[in-house]
């Protein structure tokens, strides 16, 4: 018996059971994240959906091996999984920078308590020279702690860009060899399939995503649409062309970039605005 020591859990240790049941629980919401249009993200939607994949069979390995190696994998996913979600709030990930939701937030504290359930789950299968004892719990509590600040400090500052207050110059500018409707900034501008000539569908975390672009539009060089405005229900201005009303992209953090050209988020389809003529 002594052979084997270190290198099983208990097959029915509650630890591991609870939180191979928190991975289920993430890799739930990353999958209907994944159905409802993140699959459409270049790079995001695949990494979403090997996600999925790795929490559920983490979480099926986990009770069924009895492993600590198992349990000890799967608090090491949970913890990068959150971190990968830390880093999409703070500087964007692939070209893709995350606002908060509430389906993001609760993600997050999910993955927390799965690491720390894991870890402990997996801390009597250790090497016995390592001496951990009584340092365990303190150190998962404190790191758990440590995760859940930066998460909370994450969500309580999220990335935007800003939203224009006033009247903004509209051009025409190459993107990827396309010539396409841009900001007065070279930001690339987008219409949403499910407005309407004088309604905007966009707000809240959609808004977030998609920040409006508001004011009085003015045509500046290679224009040749239809500008306008519409009234959004905060009553504030936004502009239109060609009866799309307009919005920039949180991904596009510079000039040059469209990369929320056909995803389909937040209800629907993105386009950018090619111009001719």
């Amino acid at each position: 018996m002594g052979s084997h020591e270190g290198t099983s859990l208990p097959r029915r240790s509650w630890l591991g059971i609870v939180g191979a049941a928190l991975l289920v629980a993430s890799g739930a919401i990353h999958l209907d994240l994944y159905l409802t249009g993140y699959r459409s993200i270049p790079t995001i939607g695949p990494l979403f959906l090997l996600q999925v994949i790795a929490a559920f069979a983490l979480a099926v390995a986990i009770p069924v091996t009895g492993s600590w190696l198992a349990a000890a994998a799967g608090a090491l996913f949970a913890i990068s999984t959150l971190g990968g979600y830390l880093l999409s709030l703070w500087v964007g990930l692939f070209g893709f920078t995350e606002v908060r939701t509430t389906a993001g937030i609760v993600a997050g504290i999910i993955d927390v308590a799965a690491f720390a359930t894991l870890t402990l789950a997996a801390a009597p299968g250790l090497p016995a020279s390592l001496n951990l004892g009584r340092k365990l719990l303190p150190a998962v509590s404190a790191a758990s702690v440590v995760a859940l600040a930066l998460l909370f400090a994450a969500v309580a500052t999220p990335t935007t860009q800003p939203v224009a207050t006033g009247p903004d110059v509209l051009e025409a500018r190459v993107v990827g060899g396309v010539n396409l409707l841009t900001n007065a900034n070279g930001l690339t501008l987008y219409w949403f399939a499910p407005d309407t000539p004088t309604k905007s569908a966009c707000y809240g975390s959609c808004a977030a995503y998609w920040p409006p672009v508001t004011g009085d539009p003015l045509a500046g060089p290679g224009v040749t649409g239809r500008l306008g405005t519409i009234t959004r229900t905060d009553g504030t201005t936004q502009a239109t062309y060609d009866g799309h009303p307009l919005y920039t992209y949180i991904g596009d953090h510079a000039p040059g970039t469209a990369s929320g050209n056909n995803i389909n988020l937040n209800g629907g389809l993105w386009h950018d605005l090619p111009i001719t003529g």
